[in-house]
């Protein structure tokens, strides 16, 4: 995924205040971002009042729901300490809280943040799992979760019919999914649901390419055995299927919503050709892609 951000000014809100129906959850800002290791964190082009000095800390007036994909650092806020954080987790942060936070210099991370306020988010927040004195929830690897915020970053580039209606359905949506996990008082997951997890986000950040799991399970320090046994145990299908139906979900959504070729669709898909791509997907879909993009 391409690094994005958006952050509203002044002007621009009150423009869409005055146009657009209130919802009570308003976007202020989302983004996505790749910190490599040894990179400054946050990096240069982060704007003010968004960018801190980490001895400093900051404090905003808006809330915050930060996603960490992969790679690891700390946390600190107010009440809160030092608190180390792992792949897999939300933090909330609160209007008028102090805190900050960055990734293992040596490790880096990807993360997802979306920034919001209105009444309704006020309502939201004041709910008994949302504490400011406990803002770290594990989601851990969520499918619904990740297609959520995707989504909510493409309304936000490009800025369609209703797209601050839709951000905010969006929004209400993802902080809903937090919401169950925090609920169910789920727990950091075993090493064996850790190491299938954070395979199977490297599949979905990879979905368009050739991949080995061979090599895949060797960077994470197991036995492809080990591995393969233990992906089909948590998800119900091997590795390679897994990775097939990915490509063959994301072929249905361009054949549906674009005007591209099936050559080019099946190149996209990270498919070696035309004629294997549609063999393989007629397999699954029950149905050519010329017909699937005819019929649905």
């Amino acid at each position: 995924m391409d690094q994005f951000r958006k952050y509203f000014n002044v002007a621009q809100l009150a423009i869409i205040a005055e146009s657009e129906p209130n919802w009570g959850l308003s976007v202020l800002n989302v983004g996505y971002n790749k910190h490599d290791a040894y990179q400054q964190y946050p990096d240069i082009s982060h704007p003010e009042p968004y960018r801190f000095d980490w001895n400093a800390g900051r404090i905003l007036n808006e809330f915050h729901l930060v996603y960490i994909a992969s790679g690891s650092g700390i946390f600190e806020a107010e009440e809160v300490g030092v608190v180390n954080v792992e792949s897999g987790t939300v933090f909330l942060l609160f209007p008028g809280v102090w805190h900050h936070y960055k990734p293992v210099e040596e490790k880096g991370w990807e993360e997802y943040w979306v920034g919001f306020s209105g009444t309704f988010a006020d309502h939201l927040m004041k709910q008994e799992c949302f504490n400011p004195d406990a803002p770290l929830i594990h989601l851990g690897f969520n499918t619904e979760f990740l297609n959520v915020f995707t989504r909510l970053l493409d309304t936000l580039k490009h800025q369609g019919v209703a797209f601050t209606q839709i951000a905010s359905g969006l929004t209400i949506q993802l902080l809903s999914l937090v919401y169950a996990s925090a609920l169910e008082k789920r727990k950091q997951c075993g090493r064996k649901e850790q190491v299938v997890n954070n395979i199977r986000y490297k599949i979905h950040e990879q979905w368009a390419s050739e991949i080995s799991m061979e090599v895949l399970a060797r960077q994470h320090h197991v036995s492809y055995v080990w591995f393969r046994k233990s992906f089909k145990e948590i998800v119900g299908v091997s590795p390679g299927q897994y990775h097939l139906n990915l490509k063959i979900e994301k072929a249905c959504l361009m054949l549906k919503e674009t005007n591209c070729q099936i050559s080019e669709v099946a190149h996209a898909s990270g498919f070696v050709s035309e004629f294997h791509f549609s063999k393989l997907f007629k397999k699954k879909m029950n149905k050519s892609p010329s017909a699937y993009r005819e019929t649905g």
